[in-house]
């Protein structure tokens, strides 16, 4: 069962009763440059703005990338006040022990992080999510031929999913866990916990050919977060910066309830059309396990054309869509 909403999450989350989310899994506009409606704009227009949009090589169209790397220190400032913010009007909607997890970036992970630790959250081990990306690795722009054997930043091959929890209210986690179901993390199983590296592939084409989401996560890396998120498998699980509803199908897979909020109205209308349909993929798969067949592709093992690409530093043929960007959003469905 699920319940989205086309809202600012900031007004949302004030108007939230007390203590009513258990857990919160979200990927949200942490280049607030890049996901600004100006930049956006431009993004969807395809042409200007920030976003490096990479040109056509070999038939195949590379996704539009932020560019981090431009923001200045007044904006990097604005962005850690931007998460203080965001995490002090969070905090009252959590029930105590309540765990959030926030992807990122590499290079705005420690302002998350500080922003997160000032509005009073405990932080935890982040969660790799380990992939072959596209981003990153570029020589010096406009002097490709001058640098050849410069690479600007390293090429991309993980995303930090940031673990943040509200402190408990209780003396241990035992108790805590007791009287509001949460303070830990579900384990794969008896003798498997959940760890801090997931190898996971890019997005499938079966799922992008869903939603054209510029952001959209793998199903197969969301429900394995998802489900351990609330450890005894009981509450509400929220994602306040919803996208195309990547977080409450895997939470509808998995069989959790979950709320959504977005803020941007295109994005709202895919996921009103996505997230049956994303939850519906793998019947079975419900993330105790980190292997995903089924036409999937291993998890644990790289995807042989994908490594070729990324070690050829060529695009890869399944990716042929430009796309925008993301916020958060209320009206309901369910």
């Amino acid at each position: 069962m699920y319940h989205i909403f086309h809202a600012d999450c900031f007004e949302w989350l004030r108007q939230r009763e007390a203590q009513s989310v258990h857990a919160v899994c979200t990927d949200p506009p942490y280049g607030l440059l890049e996901f600004s409606e100006k930049e956006v704009s431009k993004l969807r227009a395809g042409r200007g703005g920030v976003w490096r949009l990479p040109p056509v090589i070999g038939g195949s169209k590379r996704d539009p990338l932020p560019r981090f790397t431009v923001l200045n220190e007044a904006q990097r400032a604005a962005l850690r006040q931007y998460f203080q913010d965001w995490g002090k009007i969070l905090m009252p909607a959590l029930v105590p022990g309540a765990h959030v997890c926030v992807a990122g970036h590499p290079i705005l992970q420690p302002l998350v992080q500080i922003a997160m630790a000032e509005a009073g959250y405990e932080i935890r081990p982040a969660i790799m999510r380990l992939y072959f990306s596209f981003r990153g690795g570029d020589c010096p722009k406009n002097a490709e031929r001058e640098f050849p054997l410069v690479c600007v930043t390293p090429k991309g091959g993980y995303e930090p999913w940031m673990l943040f929890r509200k402190p408990i209210a209780e003396k241990t986690v035992a108790e805590n866990l007791r009287r509001s179901k949460t303070g830990g993390l579900r384990r794969l199983a008896l003798d498997r916990p959940l760890l801090d590296v997931v190898a996971s592939g890019r997005t499938p084409d079966r799922e992008e050919a869903i939603s054209n989401h510029p952001c959209l996560k793998p199903q197969h890396f969301m429900r394995i977060i998802v489900r351990a998120l609330l450890p005894l498998a009981e509450g509400t699980l929220l994602d306040p910066f919803m996208g195309s509803g990547s977080t409450l199908a895997a939470a509808e897979a998995v069989g959790y309830e979950s709320l959504g909020v977005e803020l941007d109205a295109e994005y709202f209308r895919l996921a009103q059309n996505s997230i049956a349909r994303l939850a519906a993929l793998y019947p079975g798969f419900t993330g105790e396990e980190l292997e995903l067949e089924v036409g999937y592709g291993s998890s644990t093992q790289p995807d042989e054309k994908q490594l070729a690409f990324v070690l050829a530093d060529r695009p890869s043929p399944s990716n042929d869509r430009s796309r925008p960007a993301k916020r958060s959003r209320n009206v309901r469905a369910s």
